[in-house]
């Protein structure tokens, strides 16, 4: 028999999730002013989203992610934690 825990589904160690990682406040400073843009600018994902979730991110704060590239080995990608309407 399976426990509970047991079928729960690890979405961070799924092949498919790239890694998600909260930035400090020193980071998403520096970010925004290397980039010269502002916060709004970012694209966004949901407090509600399952990675979201899953590293505790707040809605106000940047995710960074970490994907696998063929062509450039990594490729860098930030988000901003917005709150959901539900």
């Amino acid at each position: 028999m399976v426990n509970e825990t047991e079928e729960k589904f690890e979405i961070m160690r799924h092949d498919l999730v790239p890694h998600h990682e909260i930035m400090t406040d020193e980071e998403k400073e520096r970010l925004l002013k290397d980039y010269e843009i502002q916060i709004d600018q970012l694209p966004k994902i949901l407090n509600t989203d399952p990675v979201s979730l899953y590293v505790g991110a707040k809605p106000g704060q940047i995710l960074k992610i970490t994907r696998k590239s063929h062509t450039a080995r990594e490729a860098v990608a930030y988000r901003l934690v917005v709150e959901s309407s539900k």
